[in-house]
């Protein structure tokens, strides 16, 4: 097999690599804008395309002789309007205009439940409406639109919607999280802290999405909730990064509407990383059904909400001097703190 893997340079990208090489896939293809700056960059079947996916030439050169494509890549809710609509609609329909030109087998489209915006009701199913949160759900949901037209037209693409993933080289907003539980400080939640919010291991994304890579083509298509199979509330699975950090603090309550307030002048004022998809949902509940996934994808989730932030904790420990200075708008490195690292200091 030989499979392209858009924004291979990310968090999800170089987990899903590293699966994909350990079941055996003979090839890897990488397009990113980002460099690809891990150990495996001069492995012979690992073959890096600097360029962006709203390149159509390079898109079609990287694509040609491939036989799957994964789309990961994507405009976090920290990058522009334009560059969130731009990257992730029209990136979508360049990748999957190539992989039809050059008849590859299937699609797989990294989605998000960030279509879903705000609902209700839980858990969320496939068929709900689609609301999305700001301009990152909103372009998710075209992307998927354009997914779905192939789908009518019988190419098969599989869109795979994820909760929030942690584990091995996840930084971004929970490296916030991580560094006051490592320097020993309470930490502030939004609400109470007993809605039950799930999340996932990205080692069970990407077994789903091998599954999706690997399962008979006419049975992939179609959109699929993945998430965490064991979770409790957030208070509670949050707790549990800090018992491991050893410095016996707590996850403390805040009143939901004032610091959702605050949290809004704050990201307009851009003095907080925290955007709308992350503080209107922290204090609701947000969990969705996989059992769509278990039954045609036979996803099986290994990692409970706790195992899942504990492992990302102790990688981001061991891993500290690495980052230590940097910042961005990416997955790979944390996200600046703004007025939050001094807010720190009173907990």
């Amino acid at each position: 097999m030989k499979i392209l893997v858009t924004g291979g340079s990310g968090f999800l990208g170089i987990n899903l690599i590293r699966l994909l090489r350990r079941k055996g896939v003979e090839e890897i293809r990488v397009l990113d804008i980002a460099d690809f700056d891990y150990p495996e960059k001069n492995e012979p079947w690992l073959k890096f395309f600097k360029g962006d996916v709203r390149d159509v030439p390079m898109v079609e050169r990287v694509t040609e002789g491939c036989d799957a494509v994964v789309h990961c890549a994507a405009a976090l809710p920290l990058y522009s309007e334009e560059d969130i609509f731009t990257t992730e609609v029209d990136g979508c329909r360049n990748v999957l205009a190539a992989a039809r030109k050059f008849k590859l087998d299937r699609m797989i489209q990294i989605s998000s439940t960030a279509v879903y915006g705000v609902p209700k009701k839980h858990p969320i199913y496939e068929t709900d409406p689609l609301v999305g949160v700001g301009p990152y759900g909103q372009a998710k949901i075209e992307a998927e639109d354009i997914c779905r037209e192939a789908i009518k037209d019988g190419y098969p693409v599989c869109i795979i919607r994820p909760k929030s993933f942690v584990g091995p080289e996840r930084l971004g907003v929970f490296a916030l999280f991580y560094d006051w539980a490592y320097t020993g400080h309470n930490f502030p939640m939004i609400g109470s802290g007993r809605n039950r919010y799930q999340l996932m291991d990205v080692d069970d994304i990407d077994e789903g999405i091998w599954n999706a890579l690997t399962l008979p083509r006419e049975t992939i298509s179609g959109e699929f909730n993945f998430g965490a199979r064991e979770f409790a509330t957030m208070k509670e699975d949050y707790q549990a990064v800090l018992d491991r950090a050893g410095h016996g603090k707590r996850i403390i309550g805040m009143p939901a509407g004032l610091l959702v307030a605050i949290l809004k002048v704050l990201e307009k004022l851009h003095l907080s990383p925290l955007y709308p998809w992350v503080y209107a949902t922290a204090s609701t509940d947000s969990f969705v059904s996989i059992e769509k996934a278990e039954r045609v994808l036979k996803f099986d989730p290994k990692y409970s909400n706790r195992e899942a932030l504990v492992r990302n904790y102790d990688w981001y420990v061991a891993h500290l001097d690495e980052f230590k200075g940097k910042s961005g708008v990416s997955h790979r490195v944390p996200w600046k703190q703004g007025l939050l690292a001094v807010a720190k200091w009173f907990f």
